[in-house]
């Protein structure tokens, strides 16, 4: 077994282990830390403070619950069926894994699990030689049978075992690849790029819901594009995001801009990191190829933003979105072009309606907006940068004066049932929307005008009927 002394940085982690470990001690099971906590130990810019932390022992669940009894605040057993047991200690979170190797059958979204006593054999069933380490809580050595230490030290990227086995295992560890690559700058082995280009079909026995989440954690990363352009070059957007390879293409041939792609990314990249915005950012453009005409001004892709938010509902749907979510990213989408008309010069009305437009979310689209310029003529840059400056100025100067943030007609239903006599139903919502309406193109104008105001368009309306 492979091993040596303990880095510095886990000792921090072994006293809010040492009762768990205590435990296993005492009844001669062995018990290590082992995964991410190690490895994020060694990287030695990583906070350790408070993470969840998982172990790996040869006890099988059944002497895992029975020795934690005792020790634990808490225990949960939803990962039972896998060999895991949860538990709070102390007011920290771990998971209790029995030894296991774990394989998919080729038609198969579920691992078949068989519980193991070897510890190096777990490792080698582990995705990344940089995750394969573990740290025996009884000797306090470090077991590294696969060389993780180094290969992290060197920035490799590379599997325990040949990585067709451990893609064949679970295929979701290829998007993992995509992460880890950009997490740590890693260079990834050659046989695990080929092998990746090789098995990318196999991603479609993964569930989308494990896609979704691989997704947004390799979104997450400081730098996202270095992960995108991963997947999109071995082919592994192929198989679950394909509009982003369709994007690979010049938006003027002539003139020979730069692709779809190479924005999109450029523009992911630039965004702050916050989910949903950098969802939206990778979206922004999907309805580019479907409206790409040429003219003899060369290119457009007129209602691209309106194409590709129904784009990015259906693929968010597929991806088993959140409902709030899909809503959220697609109105982004939808919205992204709406300040480029304000070079023609908005009203008060026109920026109500921006921000209503906007809701909640107003901040990210501006930030959208400011980030989808990546041209390199610095002028337009300085130009685009000056507008949305404007704007923002004159969205705070309406909001303190008119409380734009809670923009609502300024009679509620109760007030519009009891001025024009009705009972709820279909009229009390238009009379809300020509309330509305009115607030968005003059402002505010006071209970009594807005009053005065739905009398004449009560009255009109009833003349037409």
């Amino acid at each position: 077994m492979a091993g040596s002394s303990v880095p510095p940085r886990l000792q921090s982690l072994l006293a809010a282990a040492e009762p768990i470990s205590s435990s296993f001690a005492a009844a001669h099971r062995r018990l290590y830390l082992v995964g991410g906590s190690v490895r994020d130990a060694l990287v030695g810019d990583v906070d350790l403070d408070g993470i969840d932390l998982d172990l790996t022992t040869d006890a099988r669940p059944e002497e895992i619950l029975a020795l934690l009894r005792g020790v634990a605040d808490q225990i949960w057993e939803q990962g039972r069926s896998f060999g895991t047991i949860g538990a709070r200690v102390n007011g920290r979170a771990f998971e209790i894994t029995t030894h296991r190797a774990e394989v998919y059958r080729s038609d198969s979204r579920k691992p078949t699990v068989t519980y193991g006593d070897d510890v190096e054999v777990d490792l080698s069933r582990r995705d990344f030689t940089i995750n394969a380490m573990a740290l025996d809580l009884e000797s306090l050595r470090l077991v590294d049978p696969f060389g993780g230490a180094v290969d992290l030290a060197q920035r490799r990227l590379a599997t325990p075992l040949d990585p067709e086995v451990s893609f064949g295992d679970d295929p979701l560890r290829m998007l993992r690849a995509a992460r880890f690559i950009a997490r740590f700058d890693l260079v990834a082995d050659e046989s695990l790029v080929q092998a990746a280009r090789e098995l990318a079909p196999r991603l479609e026995i993964v569930s989308s819901e494990r896609i979704r989440d691989e997704l947004d954690k390799m979104l997450m990363v400081e730098v996202p594009s270095v992960a995108l352009w991963f997947v999109v070059r071995t082919g592994l957007s192929s198989q679950f995001l394909p509009e982003l390879d369709a994007l690979a293409l010049e938006q003027d041939p002539i003139h020979r801009h730069k692709d779809v792609l190479a924005h999109t990314l450029a523009v992911v990249d630039k965004t702050s990191a916050d989910r949903l915005l950098r969802l939206s950012a990778l979206f922004h453009d999907v309805g580019k190829p479907k409206t790409r005409a040429f003219g003899p001004d060369g290119v457009s892709f007129h209602h691209h933003e309106v194409v590709g938010a129904r784009m990015t509902k259906a693929r968010m749907g597929e991806l088993r979105y959140s409902t709030d979510d899909v809503d959220t990213v697609s109105r982004l989408v939808e919205l992204h072009l709406r300040f480029h008309t304000y070079k023609m010069g908005w009203t008060d009305r026109a920026v109500r309606r921006y921000v209503r437009d906007a809701g909640e979310h107003l901040a990210r689209l501006n930030e959208l907006t400011r980030c989808d310029c990546t041209t390199r003529n610095a002028k337009r840059a300085l130009e685009l940068g000056a507008r949305m400056d404007e704007l923002e100025a004159r969205i705070a100067d309406l909001s303190a004066r008119e409380e734009l943030d809670a923009m609502r007609p300024e009679l509620d239903g109760e007030a519009v049932m009891a001025r024009l006599g009705i009972q709820p139903g279909r009229a009390v919502g238009e009379a809300l929307g020509f309330l509305l309406d009115l607030r968005l193109d003059e402002g505010l104008l006071g209970a009594d005008e807005a009053g005065r105001r739905l009398d004449e368009w009560w009255s009109a309306r009833k003349s037409s009927a």
